[in-house]
């Protein structure tokens, strides 16, 4: 079945892109145009994923292409040349300015069959910036002057495309009030930048392949973009895609009939499997007994436990008694050396003052009495050099009494001045002074 209704499409759009090559009179080759859509712009006024949710409705490898900021001579002559050896109809954006300019070129787009849609007046940079007054005469003046330009009485398609694709808020409430819609666009081919035509082509191709459809956004005053258009159409046609030309719905031409989902680029059919499994419309229930819910004395276990503080240890103990033994693989671990704990003992003793609790006591004839021994061990004398300060030579003097008597005789470095040996004599006698106060201080 699927089979079979798959081959039906393939045959139906060979049929319809062979028809439309045949219709291109001295061009068996060209791609053609495969079919005209129909839309109404206030059913749904923004279109394009570059910028919004949703795009045309287009099926599978359906292009549309879509030419921005002429009429210019120069380039968007040549432009309708190669779609006209193409039979490819397109849908070009006018500047308004580039209109009143060039009021033919803006004739020769309609001749041609293509679709005549605006662009601003004057193509503002920053129209997303601009005040909303200031927006809506950019807008007014473009359809103003390009439907002067038609000259026919004529208005263009109600089809708007903002320069830059600066979008605001205001701009989208602002043209879906007038029945306007706003074309953004799937891919573009970056033909306005300063890069080669070659970079045109592969863009446009590579974009285009990613998204499998789409509005191809394409600028007729660049030379570049005239260069790579040749191109671009004979390797659609290479790979099987079609060219769609867009027009808007009036009442004796209705909207093609579309679903809600075409409007979406990639629709959930054909991205999520899920949706493709059969649908239940109601879920039965086998039953509706009710399951039994746990109590709130469930959760309480401690009053469960007893009140006594004995009883109540027991119970505790024989709770954690049912925890799981842990098992390990080397159960018992070797146990360290005493010697591992033990500090080895000071040789000096760096504390002056020994409590009484600690001093040792001889008892005499006359009572106990302190033993008023030594505490420190004598050390090396300390040299007491010149220029040290007092606090230094008092703080050495506490540490080392012993070196006191040897620092006084010490004598002053040679070179030195006669103030500074008296200086040196004067810090000797307060070392000496300082050790007989230490010496006291032990025999109390």
């Amino acid at each position: 079945m699927w089979a079979g209704l798959f081959f039906g499409m393939m045959l139906t759009c060979a049929a319809a892109q062979s028809a439309s090559a045949a219709d291109c009179p001295g061009h068996p080759d060209a791609i053609g145009t495969s079919r005209t859509l129909v839309v109404d712009p206030r059913e749904h006024p923004i279109i394009g994923t570059m910028q919004y949710a949703k795009t045309l409705p287009l099926r599978d490898h359906e292009v549309v292409l879509t030419f921005d900021d002429g009429p210019l001579p120069k380039y968007s002559y040549q432009i309708l040349d190669i779609l006209a050896s193409q039979c490819v109809k397109a849908t070009f954006f006018l500047v308004g300015r580039q209109a009143n300019a060039n009021p033919e070129g803006v004739r020769k787009v309609r001749d041609a069959g293509h679709t005549v849609a605006t662009h601003t007046q004057n193509h503002p940079s920053n129209m997303n910036r601009l005040p909303i007054d200031r927006a809506q005469k950019e807008i007014e003046d473009g359809i103003a002057s390009v439907t002067a330009a038609l000259g026919d009485g004529t208005a263009p398609a109600p089809f708007f495309r903002i320069p830059g694709l600066g979008r605001s808020d205001a701009i989208e409430e602002y043209t879906e009030s007038k029945g306007i819609q706003i074309w953004s666009a799937d891919f573009p081919a970056d033909d306005w930048r300063h890069v080669s035509s070659q970079r045109v082509y592969d863009l446009a191709i590579q974009r285009l392949e990613a998204k499998g459809k789409g509005i191809l956004l394409l600028h007729d005053i660049q030379p570049r973009t005239v260069a790579a258009l040749p191109r671009i159409l004979r390797e659609l046609k290479a790979r099987g895609y079609r060219i769609v030309h867009v027009v808007p719905a009036t009442p004796e031409r209705p909207a093609t009939p579309t679903e809600p989902q075409q409007w979406q680029l990639n629709p959930a059919s054909e991205m999520v499997a899920t949706s493709r499994w059969p649908k239940i419309p109601n879920f039965v229930y086998a039953g509706n007994t009710a399951l039994l819910a746990p109590a709130l004395s469930d959760f309480d276990w401690q009053d469960t436990a007893p009140k006594g503080r004995t009883q109540r240890r027991t119970w505790r103990d024989a709770q954690w008694s049912r925890q799981v033994t842990l098992v390990l693989d080397h159960p018992s671990l070797p146990v360290p050396a005493a010697s591992v704990f033990e500090l080895p003992e000071s040789v000096r003793v760096t504390m002056l003052y020994t409590p009484p609790s600690a001093r040792p006591v001889e008892r005499t004839a006359q009572g106990p009495r302190e033993d008023a021994r030594e505490i420190e061990t004598p050390a090396k004398p300390v040299p007491v050099r010149a220029g040290k300060s007092r606090r230094q030579i008092r703080a050495a003097a506490i540490r080392h009494p012993a070196s006191a008597k040897h620092a006084a005789h010490q004598p002053a470095h040679a070179g030195k001045t006669d103030k500074g040996a008296a200086k040196h004599a004067a810090q000797a006698k307060q070392i000496k002074k300082n050790a007989v106060r230490v010496a006291g201080l032990k025999k109390r």
